[in-house]
Protein backbone atom coordinates (compact mmCIF):
# COMPACT_ATOMS: atom_id res chain seq x y z
CA UNK A 1 0.00 0.00 0.00
CA UNK A 2 0.90 3.66 -0.30
CA UNK A 3 1.40 5.40 3.02
CA UNK A 4 2.15 9.01 3.95
CA UNK A 5 5.46 8.00 5.57
CA UNK A 6 6.61 6.54 2.23
CA UNK A 7 6.12 9.95 0.63
CA UNK A 8 8.05 11.70 3.38
CA UNK A 9 10.89 9.19 2.78
CA UNK A 10 10.67 9.84 -0.97
CA UNK A 11 11.14 13.56 -0.34
CA UNK A 12 14.41 12.77 1.47
CA UNK A 13 15.54 10.61 -1.46
CA UNK A 14 14.78 13.45 -3.88
CA UNK A 15 16.59 16.15 -1.90
CA UNK A 16 19.07 17.88 -4.25
CA UNK A 17 17.73 15.80 -7.16
CA UNK A 18 14.45 17.48 -8.11
CA UNK A 19 13.40 21.11 -8.02
CA UNK A 20 10.84 22.64 -5.71
CA UNK A 21 8.59 23.97 -8.45
CA UNK A 22 6.78 27.29 -7.94
CA UNK A 23 3.17 27.84 -6.95
CA UNK A 24 2.22 30.57 -9.42
CA UNK A 25 -0.51 33.17 -9.04
CA UNK A 26 -1.83 36.19 -10.95
CA UNK A 27 -3.66 38.83 -8.93
CA UNK A 28 -5.37 40.17 -12.05
CA UNK A 29 -6.56 36.68 -13.00
CA UNK A 30 -7.87 36.10 -9.47
CA UNK A 31 -9.83 39.32 -9.74
CA UNK A 32 -11.41 38.27 -13.04
CA UNK A 33 -12.23 34.75 -11.84
CA UNK A 34 -13.63 35.72 -8.45
CA UNK A 35 -11.52 33.20 -6.54
CA UNK A 36 -7.88 32.65 -5.59
CA UNK A 37 -6.24 30.43 -8.18
CA UNK A 38 -2.78 28.92 -7.69
CA UNK A 39 -0.90 26.83 -10.23
CA UNK A 40 1.72 24.23 -9.27
CA UNK A 41 4.08 24.44 -12.24
CA UNK A 42 5.53 20.96 -12.64
CA UNK A 43 6.23 21.90 -16.25
CA UNK A 44 9.30 23.61 -14.74
CA UNK A 45 10.52 20.40 -13.11
CA UNK A 46 13.63 18.64 -14.43
CA UNK A 47 12.73 16.78 -17.67
CA UNK A 48 9.70 19.05 -18.07
CA UNK A 49 7.25 17.09 -15.91
CA UNK A 50 6.66 15.55 -12.47
CA UNK A 51 7.64 12.10 -13.73
CA UNK A 52 11.29 12.23 -12.67
CA UNK A 53 10.13 12.24 -9.03
CA UNK A 54 8.64 8.75 -9.08
CA UNK A 55 11.16 7.35 -11.54
CA UNK A 56 14.13 8.40 -9.42
CA UNK A 57 12.65 7.08 -6.17
CA UNK A 58 11.79 3.76 -7.80
CA UNK A 59 15.22 3.23 -9.39
CA UNK A 60 16.92 4.31 -6.14
CA UNK A 61 14.99 1.54 -4.35
CA UNK A 62 16.46 -1.20 -6.57
CA UNK A 63 19.26 -3.43 -5.38
CA UNK A 64 22.80 -3.13 -6.76
CA UNK A 65 22.21 -6.27 -8.82
CA UNK A 66 18.92 -4.98 -10.21
CA UNK A 67 20.48 -1.67 -11.21
CA UNK A 68 23.33 -3.50 -12.95
CA UNK A 69 20.78 -5.26 -15.18
CA UNK A 70 19.22 -1.95 -16.22
CA UNK A 71 15.65 -0.71 -16.42
CA UNK A 72 12.96 -0.63 -19.09
CA UNK A 73 9.82 1.48 -19.39
CA UNK A 74 7.06 2.27 -21.86
CA UNK A 75 5.71 5.78 -22.28
CA UNK A 76 4.46 8.38 -24.74
CA UNK A 77 7.13 10.71 -23.44
CA UNK A 78 7.07 12.16 -19.93
CA UNK A 79 7.63 8.93 -18.01
CA UNK A 80 10.19 8.05 -20.69
CA UNK A 81 12.23 11.16 -19.99
CA UNK A 82 11.86 10.80 -16.23
CA UNK A 83 13.14 7.22 -16.27
CA UNK A 84 15.94 8.01 -18.74
CA UNK A 85 17.19 11.00 -16.72
CA UNK A 86 16.90 9.23 -13.36
CA UNK A 87 18.68 6.15 -14.69
CA UNK A 88 21.49 8.21 -16.19
CA UNK A 89 22.00 10.00 -12.87
CA UNK A 90 22.54 6.63 -11.17
CA UNK A 91 24.61 5.16 -14.05
CA UNK A 92 21.88 2.65 -14.88
CA UNK A 93 21.22 1.56 -18.46
CA UNK A 94 17.67 2.31 -19.66
CA UNK A 95 15.54 1.12 -22.56
CA UNK A 96 12.37 3.04 -23.35
CA UNK A 97 9.50 1.87 -25.59
CA UNK A 98 7.78 4.86 -27.22
CA UNK A 99 5.17 5.34 -29.97
CA UNK A 100 6.75 6.43 -33.22
CA UNK A 101 4.34 9.39 -33.40
CA UNK A 102 5.26 10.73 -29.95
CA UNK A 103 6.11 14.44 -29.94
CA UNK A 104 9.57 14.92 -31.44
CA UNK A 105 10.80 16.79 -28.39
CA UNK A 106 9.98 13.79 -26.17
CA UNK A 107 11.66 11.27 -28.48
CA UNK A 108 14.73 13.49 -28.85
CA UNK A 109 15.12 14.29 -25.17
CA UNK A 110 14.69 10.67 -24.08
CA UNK A 111 17.55 9.63 -26.37
CA UNK A 112 19.69 12.56 -25.26
CA UNK A 113 19.31 11.48 -21.63
CA UNK A 114 21.09 8.30 -22.71
CA UNK A 115 18.25 5.83 -23.13
CA UNK A 116 17.98 3.26 -25.88
CA UNK A 117 14.67 4.15 -27.58
CA UNK A 118 12.52 1.48 -29.24
CA UNK A 119 9.61 2.86 -31.26
CA UNK A 120 6.39 1.09 -32.19
CA UNK A 121 3.17 1.76 -34.13
CA UNK A 122 0.60 3.00 -31.64
CA UNK A 123 -2.32 1.59 -33.68
CA UNK A 124 -0.99 -1.94 -34.00
CA UNK A 125 1.75 -2.42 -31.39
CA UNK A 126 1.57 -3.42 -27.72
CA UNK A 127 4.05 -1.27 -25.80
CA UNK A 128 3.68 -3.20 -22.55
CA UNK A 129 4.35 -6.50 -24.35
CA UNK A 130 7.46 -5.07 -26.02
CA UNK A 131 8.75 -3.78 -22.68
CA UNK A 132 8.08 -7.11 -20.96
CA UNK A 133 10.01 -8.92 -23.71
CA UNK A 134 12.97 -6.58 -23.22
CA UNK A 135 12.83 -7.24 -19.47
CA UNK A 136 12.74 -11.02 -20.02
CA UNK A 137 15.62 -10.94 -22.50
CA UNK A 138 17.91 -8.62 -20.54
CA UNK A 139 16.89 -9.04 -16.90
CA UNK A 140 16.03 -5.35 -16.72
CA UNK A 141 13.49 -4.13 -14.17
CA UNK A 142 10.26 -2.79 -15.65
CA UNK A 143 9.50 0.68 -14.26
CA UNK A 144 5.71 0.98 -14.42
CA UNK A 145 4.32 4.39 -15.42
CA UNK A 146 1.90 4.61 -12.49
CA UNK A 147 0.85 1.28 -10.95
CA UNK A 148 3.65 1.02 -8.38
CA UNK A 149 3.48 2.18 -4.76
CA UNK A 150 7.15 3.23 -4.55
CA UNK A 151 6.80 5.25 -7.75
CA UNK A 152 3.58 6.83 -6.41
CA UNK A 153 5.44 7.90 -3.29
CA UNK A 154 7.77 9.97 -5.44
CA UNK A 155 4.86 11.61 -7.26
CA UNK A 156 3.26 12.44 -3.91
CA UNK A 157 6.13 14.78 -3.07
CA UNK A 158 4.39 17.33 -5.30
CA UNK A 159 1.74 17.67 -2.58
CA UNK A 160 4.30 17.99 0.23
CA UNK A 161 5.61 21.04 -1.59
CA UNK A 162 2.11 22.42 -2.20
CA UNK A 163 1.22 22.07 1.49
CA UNK A 164 4.42 23.85 2.52
CA UNK A 165 3.92 26.61 -0.04
CA UNK A 166 0.32 27.18 1.05
CA UNK A 167 1.43 27.35 4.68
CA UNK A 168 3.96 30.03 3.78
CA UNK A 169 1.16 31.97 2.09
CA UNK A 170 -0.87 31.53 5.30
CA UNK A 171 -3.73 29.89 3.44
CA UNK A 172 -5.27 26.49 2.72
CA UNK A 173 -6.87 25.12 -0.42
CA UNK A 174 -10.57 24.38 -0.68
CA UNK A 175 -9.83 22.21 -3.71
CA UNK A 176 -6.82 20.74 -5.46
CA UNK A 177 -7.38 19.66 -9.07
CA UNK A 178 -4.93 17.28 -10.70
CA UNK A 179 -4.52 15.85 -14.23
CA UNK A 180 -5.10 12.11 -14.30
CA UNK A 181 -3.96 9.38 -16.66
CA UNK A 182 -3.32 6.12 -14.84
CA UNK A 183 -3.79 7.80 -11.49
CA UNK A 184 -0.35 7.64 -9.87
CA UNK A 185 0.17 11.38 -9.40
CA UNK A 186 -3.25 12.03 -7.90
CA UNK A 187 -2.94 8.96 -5.65
CA UNK A 188 0.25 10.37 -4.17
CA UNK A 189 -1.20 13.87 -3.88
CA UNK A 190 -4.44 12.67 -2.29
CA UNK A 191 -2.52 10.60 0.26
CA UNK A 192 -0.60 13.68 1.39
CA UNK A 193 -3.62 15.96 1.47
CA UNK A 194 -5.60 13.43 3.52
CA UNK A 195 -2.83 13.65 6.11
CA UNK A 196 -2.00 17.37 6.02
CA UNK A 197 -5.17 19.07 4.76
CA UNK A 198 -8.16 16.70 5.00
CA UNK A 199 -10.64 19.52 4.32
CA UNK A 200 -9.18 20.02 0.83
CA UNK A 201 -11.22 18.30 -1.89
CA UNK A 202 -8.87 16.50 -4.28
CA UNK A 203 -10.42 16.32 -7.75
CA UNK A 204 -9.43 14.51 -10.95
CA UNK A 205 -9.24 16.24 -14.33
CA UNK A 206 -9.18 14.26 -17.58
CA UNK A 207 -9.63 14.86 -21.31
CA UNK A 208 -13.12 14.47 -22.72
CA UNK A 209 -13.73 10.85 -23.86
CA UNK A 210 -10.84 9.69 -21.62
CA UNK A 211 -12.49 10.32 -18.25
CA UNK A 212 -12.16 6.73 -17.06
CA UNK A 213 -11.25 7.76 -13.52
CA UNK A 214 -14.25 10.10 -13.17
CA UNK A 215 -16.63 7.44 -14.45
CA UNK A 216 -14.98 4.75 -12.33
CA UNK A 217 -15.45 6.86 -9.20
CA UNK A 218 -19.16 7.10 -10.01
CA UNK A 219 -19.47 3.39 -10.86
CA UNK A 220 -17.52 2.25 -7.81
CA UNK A 221 -15.28 0.06 -9.94
CA UNK A 222 -12.67 0.39 -12.69
CA UNK A 223 -14.34 1.33 -15.98
CA UNK A 224 -12.52 1.62 -19.32
CA UNK A 225 -12.86 4.22 -22.05
CA UNK A 226 -14.90 3.67 -25.18
CA UNK A 227 -12.71 2.98 -28.24
CA UNK A 228 -12.60 5.18 -31.31
CA UNK A 229 -11.50 8.51 -29.83
CA UNK A 230 -8.26 10.46 -30.04
CA UNK A 231 -6.94 13.29 -27.90
CA UNK A 232 -4.31 16.01 -28.09
CA UNK A 233 -3.61 15.18 -24.41
CA UNK A 234 -1.24 12.33 -25.29
CA UNK A 235 0.58 12.40 -21.94
CA UNK A 236 -2.48 11.38 -19.88
CA UNK A 237 -4.47 9.16 -22.23
CA UNK A 238 -4.97 5.73 -20.64
CA UNK A 239 -7.56 3.03 -21.24
CA UNK A 240 -8.52 2.26 -17.64
CA UNK A 241 -7.45 3.34 -14.13
CA UNK A 242 -4.58 1.42 -12.57
CA UNK A 243 -5.25 -1.67 -10.46
CA UNK A 244 -3.20 -0.22 -7.59
CA UNK A 245 -4.00 3.47 -8.07
CA UNK A 246 -7.77 3.19 -8.27
CA UNK A 247 -8.47 1.83 -4.76
CA UNK A 248 -6.48 4.76 -3.35
CA UNK A 249 -8.29 7.27 -5.51
CA UNK A 250 -11.67 5.68 -4.84
CA UNK A 251 -11.09 6.32 -1.16
CA UNK A 252 -9.49 9.77 -1.29
CA UNK A 253 -10.51 11.58 -4.49
CA UNK A 254 -13.69 13.65 -4.28
CA UNK A 255 -14.82 13.49 -7.91
CA UNK A 256 -13.65 14.05 -11.47
CA UNK A 257 -14.11 16.47 -14.35
CA UNK A 258 -13.79 15.96 -18.12
CA UNK A 259 -12.36 18.85 -20.17
CA UNK A 260 -13.15 19.30 -23.88
CA UNK A 261 -10.16 19.97 -26.13
CA UNK A 262 -11.28 23.56 -26.80
CA UNK A 263 -11.10 24.23 -23.06
CA UNK A 264 -7.66 22.63 -22.86
CA UNK A 265 -6.36 24.91 -25.61
CA UNK A 266 -7.89 27.94 -23.89
CA UNK A 267 -6.13 26.88 -20.68
CA UNK A 268 -2.80 26.61 -22.52
CA UNK A 269 -3.31 30.13 -23.83
CA UNK A 270 -4.21 31.48 -20.40
CA UNK A 271 -1.15 29.87 -18.81
CA UNK A 272 1.07 31.47 -21.43
CA UNK A 273 -0.57 34.88 -21.05
CA UNK A 274 -0.99 35.02 -17.27
CA UNK A 275 1.71 32.71 -15.87
CA UNK A 276 4.25 32.97 -18.73
CA UNK A 277 4.68 29.18 -18.99
CA UNK A 278 4.54 26.78 -21.94
CA UNK A 279 2.34 23.79 -21.11
CA UNK A 280 1.52 20.64 -23.06
CA UNK A 281 -2.18 19.78 -23.55
CA UNK A 282 -2.27 16.99 -20.97
CA UNK A 283 -0.53 19.21 -18.48
CA UNK A 284 -3.20 21.91 -18.86
CA UNK A 285 -6.24 19.69 -18.23
CA UNK A 286 -6.60 20.58 -14.54
CA UNK A 287 -6.53 24.29 -15.34
CA UNK A 288 -9.12 23.71 -18.07
CA UNK A 289 -11.37 21.88 -15.60
CA UNK A 290 -11.06 24.64 -13.00
CA UNK A 291 -11.92 27.35 -15.52
CA UNK A 292 -14.87 25.37 -16.87
CA UNK A 293 -16.25 25.07 -13.33
CA UNK A 294 -15.35 28.61 -12.27
CA UNK A 295 -18.77 29.37 -10.78
CA UNK A 296 -18.20 26.50 -8.33
CA UNK A 297 -15.13 28.13 -6.81
CA UNK A 298 -16.32 31.70 -6.21
CA UNK A 299 -14.71 33.11 -3.08
CA UNK A 300 -12.59 29.99 -2.55
CA UNK A 301 -8.93 29.00 -2.96
CA UNK A 302 -8.13 26.45 -5.66
CA UNK A 303 -4.84 24.82 -6.66
CA UNK A 304 -4.36 23.23 -10.08
CA UNK A 305 -1.39 21.04 -10.91
CA UNK A 306 0.22 21.65 -14.30
CA UNK A 307 1.84 18.27 -14.80
CA UNK A 308 4.08 18.86 -17.82
CA UNK A 309 5.35 21.16 -20.54
CA UNK A 310 6.91 18.80 -23.07
CA UNK A 311 5.35 19.98 -26.29
CA UNK A 312 6.91 20.76 -29.65
CA UNK A 313 6.83 24.54 -30.01
CA UNK A 314 5.54 24.23 -33.57
CA UNK A 315 2.61 22.14 -32.31
CA UNK A 316 2.07 24.52 -29.38
CA UNK A 317 1.84 27.49 -31.75
CA UNK A 318 -0.56 25.54 -33.95
CA UNK A 319 -2.78 24.67 -30.98
CA UNK A 320 -2.99 28.31 -29.96
CA UNK A 321 -3.65 29.49 -33.50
Amino acid sequence: MLEYEMIVHAARVLKDVTRVTPLLESELLNRRLGFRFLVKAECLQRTGSFKIRGAYVKIASLSKEERAAGVVAFSSGNHAQGVAAAAAEMNVLSTIVMPQDAPAVKLRNTAQYGAKVITYDRSTGDRAKIAREVAEQTGATLIAPYDDYVLMSGQGTVALEIADQLAKLKTTADALVCPVGGGGLIAGIATVMAELSPATAVCAAEPEHFDDTARSLIAGERVGNEPGYNSICDSIVTQIPGEKTFPINQKLVSHGYAAPEADVISAMQLLADEMKIVVEPGGAVAVAAVLRQRATWRGKTVVAVVSGGNVDLSAWREFLG
